[in-house]
């Protein structure tokens, strides 16, 4: 018997909830970890080590490991917007629902907290160790998103519930049953989507779509909370009108028998 099988009945987690946060915990801390690298190494070179393609691709590619993940153990939400529009479809429960957001967050703080020990030295020597959320040595944007200059607030708030409602419009139709996506491809398609919604929608405030992937690193670098509240409302709401959008257009409410939305079973944990 191998060590993992030798200690696996002392430590087991019987509890599918506390299983399930701390896949969460996991997943979301590994996207933040790989994503906010990412965007590191372009901000704190000027884009010569990275360029804006490159930090796309590379969250995408980030977000498919994270999603592969958990994807059996909790679903791999890693959004507490996504997770809000199973529980208004009667997907996930409140318990769960409030379970995950708060998983979620800490795992982007913790995420965010290990990239910056990475990165520590070369922040400091970046921005002198003044820590700045504008200007050429702003070095916030590593961790959380942040408007540009000509964003108003309803820009901003318009920004992100587009920018969610795209991205919930398209996992509801890659976890649809009926369209027979495997199970195994379905983590590969969210990473590529991500990507094509920085590609798409990513100039304005930098496509944060995801309150936890915001929050848990805004609190880590305590800065700019006139804007914290965008990035929290705004995916949501367009998470929960994405998902329903889907649902009256292609899903279950107009259509009748085996067109009917049966989503993947390890994503609506």
């Amino acid at each position: 018997m191998d060590y993992v099988e030798r200690f696996r009945p002392n430590v087991h987690i019987q509890s599918d909830l506390i299983r399930c946060a701390l896949s969460e915990f996991f997943s979301t801390a590994l996207l933040m970890f790989g994503g906010c690298c990412v965007s590191a190494q372009f901000v704190l070179s000027r884009g010569t080590v990275n360029t804006w393609f490159g930090v796309n691709i590379g969250w995408g590619l980030v977000l498919t490991f994270a999603v592969y993940a958990g994807f059996y153990i909790s679903g791999s939400h890693l959004n507490p917007a996504v997770s809000f529009f199973l529980f208004t479809m009667g997907r996930l429960s409140g318990l769960k629902c409030a379970v995950y957001s708060i998983a979620q967050t800490l795992g982007a703080f913790f995420g965010a907290l290990l990239t910056f020990m990475i990165y520590y030295d070369a922040i400091t020597s970046f921005d002198g160790g003044e820590r700045q959320v504008s200007g050429p040595l702003a070095t916030a944007g590593v961790f959380a998103t942040y408007p540009k200059p000509y964003l108003t607030v309803i820009g901003g708030l318009v920004d992100q519930i587009m920018g969610t409602a795209f991205l919930c419009i398209c996992v509801s139709l890659i976890t649809d049953k009926n369209n027979k996506i495997p199970d195994h491809l379905q983590p590969l398609l969210i990473g590529l989507l991500v990507a094509l919604i920085g590609m798409s929608v990513g100039m304005n405030c930098g496509y944060a779509i995801n309150p936890a992937r915001d929050l848990g690193p805004r609190i880590f670098t305590y800065r700019n909370y006139t804007w914290f509240w965008i990035p929290l409302l705004g995916p949501m709401i367009g998470a929960v009108a994405g998902a329903w959008i889907y649902q009256l257009c292609i899903g279950k409410i107009f259509f009748l028998g085996s067109q009917a939305v049966n989503m993947s079973d390890s994503f609506k944990k």
